[in-house]
């Protein structure tokens, strides 16, 4: 899946889950994760990691 399918189906801009991907993001709202997760058929501790 694209970046560009992803922000459709959650509703969050490119240029947002860009930052994300690229862990430069400082916050991410739960409802944006669970709406990830959702899209992609994963749990949260799929995405998070801890450093």
């Amino acid at each position: 899946m694209t970046l560009v399918q992803l922000s459709e189906l959650v509703d969050v801009s490119v240029v947002n889950l860009s930052v994300l991907k690229n862990d430069r993001a400082k916050a991410i709202r739960f409802s944006t994760l669970v709406a990830i997760c959702q899209a992609l058929d994963c749990e949260i501790g799929e995405l998070l990691v801890l450093r």
